[in-house]
């Protein structure tokens, strides 16, 4: 009897937990496209109640998964209610309305800066370690320094050599934690005081610009984030600098060996300001749209992932200097729900021209976009290492909706 109760009690406790977890994690926002099908996952014995004034609606339970096509603009507000009977957390979606953008498809160069300076490794000064016990570590931001703002390595160096080798206090974030701790820098020969902290505050990349939106402004590139090289970590930026690239040559991609386009940005004209570095690519404002001769009358619509289908379509991309290209491509699969990463669809080269320059996706060719029947359907992010010919593309309403995420 006893062992049943404890086994009761267990699993009351487990239920319990996975419903703190679920309602913890549920999001508290929603973007979805107009005329878009609004799927909301519910947990058994929670339900959206929408909000109409005083009044509510119940719109969705556990077992009745809402597919309407949501056609009105704004944003709708609902509860989410355990076993109909207590409220646990409000939850909003935001219905952006449809749009068209130019689908551009050229190389282009990003310069990034941090936002504060990233860690990206550690070493000894004259045998000591004076991070240690500091809880910083590899991929960490140093954003303050006894009270004063860091934003590069050079504001970093002035501040630790002020100190003449006494204590300084040190604000970093962790995970989106920041914390405050205190270090003694080292002195270092005729070098100065060092804390023993490899920083950086800028990176660079070059990738394939997606789409310019006439109606705000605003760009798209790569379909996903930049990463830092030495932690493997997306890099959190203050601002950047979108510039032209000069495409130097093509490495062609073969089996086990990604190909690259390989260019330059020495020199690049700065055509417009970076906002926001996302899972789902890097967003901002392009300043200077006719010196890529973008005009609004080249703009299509963008699609919705519903919209999307099995077979041909088409990709943009630049192989030489000023020359862009749409090239055949196949859809081979889409994966309608998936929300989670910028994997929504399986691509595979069957332009022959495109096979003879590069073997299929390489390198710089993320951020290409990808046109179906006359419409924006996404863009290219990922190749098949073992399979160039092959690769993946993002959605284009998740991509829209990251670019309505940083404009607002």
């Amino acid at each position: 009897m006893k062992l049943i109760k404890k086994i009761a009690i267990i699993t009351l406790l487990l239920v319990i937990y996975i419903y703190v977890c679920y309602i913890s994690f549920f999001p508290s926002n929603y973007i979805i496209m107009q005329g878009e099908t609004l799927k909301i996952n519910t947990l058994l014995g929670t339900s959206l109640v929408q909000k109409e004034g005083k009044a509510l609606r119940t719109i969705q339970t556990a077992s009745n998964l809402n597919n309407t096509k949501v056609e009105q603009v704004g944003k709708i507000d609902f509860s989410l209610s355990l076993f109909h009977l207590l409220k646990v957390k409000d939850v909003s979606v935001n219905v952006i309305p449809k749009t068209s953008v130019v689908p551009i498809g050229g190389a282009i160069g990003m310069k990034l800066y941090t936002d504060g300076v990233l860690v990206v490794g550690m070493s000894e000064i004259e045998g000591k370690r004076p991070y240690d016990n500091t809880g910083i570590q590899e991929g960490d931001r140093i954003i303050q320094i006894n009270e004063n703002s860091i934003s590069n390595t050079t504001e970093l160096m002035q501040e630790v050599n002020a100190s003449k080798g006494n204590k300084i206090y040190i604000k970093y974030i962790h995970e989106e934690e920041t914390i405050t701790t205190s270090m003694k820098p080292v002195k270092s020969g005729e070098e100065g005081y060092k804390l023993g902290l490899w920083v950086r505050d800028a990176a660079a990349g070059v990738g394939t610009l997606t789409f310019y939106e006439p109606s705000t402004g605003m760009f798209a590139t790569l379909g996903h984030g930049i990463l830092d090289v030495d932690t493997s970590d997306l890099i959190k930026i203050a601002n950047g600098e979108l510039v032209t690239t000069n495409i130097l040559n093509i490495q062609k991609g073969e089996k086990g060996r990604p190909g690259e386009i390989r260019g330059t940005i020495e020199s690049g004209y700065t055509l417009g300001r970076i906002t926001k570095n996302t899972a789902f690519g890097v967003y901002g404002i392009l300043d200077t749209p006719s010196y890529l001769s973008i005009t609004s009358k080249d703009a299509i619509e963008v699609a919705t992932r519903e919209e999307i289908k099995t077979g041909p379509a088409e990709i943009i991309c630049e192989l030489e200097n000023g020359k862009r290209k749409h090239y055949r491509i196949e859809i081979q699969k889409v994966f309608t729900g998936n929300n989670e990463d910028n994997k929504s669809m399986l691509l595979k080269v069957t332009d022959e021209e495109l096979l003879e320059k590069t073997g299929g996706i390489i390198q710089g060719m993320s951020g290409a976009p990808i046109v179906q029947e006359g419409k924006f359907i996404g863009a290219v992010t990922h190749v098949l290492v073992n399979d160039p010919t092959a690769g993946y593309g993002v959605f284009a309403d998740i991509m829209l909706k990251q670019m309505r995420q940083v404009n607002e």
